[in-house]
């Protein structure tokens, strides 16, 4: 789904700003209104529910993901240092590996943050509509 993809890739724009959730929600809720109808605001929503899985590790890398990866950060530059320092190429292929486990870490975290930006920012616009005047 293209919309799906473009709202999400407006939500990862929005948190590479810092300010406050509230303030991300307000002006990714401005940007939804302007680009996308109430059909296709229920069609997103409905797919990023069904696409939501809600366990202990998801919930820990959406919330902490820096701190998550940290550990494997840590193992690339050991890995680095003792690599480099005893000329041992295993050490260098657990730093390529820390690298990279590290770095998928941190943006699935920030995905699975987006998706939450997102979908807590159309049951905002959802709840608003249904407020009386």
């Amino acid at each position: 789904m293209a919309q799906l993809e473009r709202l999400l890739k407006m939500a990862e724009d929005e948190l590479t700003e810092y300010s406050t959730d509230a303030r991300k929600m307000e002006k990714l809720r401005r940007k939804i209104g302007l680009t996308v109808s109430a059909a296709e605001q229920r069609q997103v929503k409905e797919a990023l529910l069904a696409n939501k899985k809600s366990n202990i590790i998801t919930q820990i890398v959406e919330e902490q993901r820096q701190t998550v990866a940290l550990p494997f950060w840590g193992i690339a530059g050991l890995g680095l240092l003792f690599g480099i320092s005893l000329n041992q190429p295993f050490f260098l292929l657990a730093a390529i590996v820390g690298t990279v486990s590290a770095y998928r870490i941190q943006k699935w975290g920030w995905q699975l943050q987006a998706r939450s930006l997102l979908l807590q920012t159309l049951e905002d616009i959802e709840a608003r509509i249904a407020q009386p005047k």
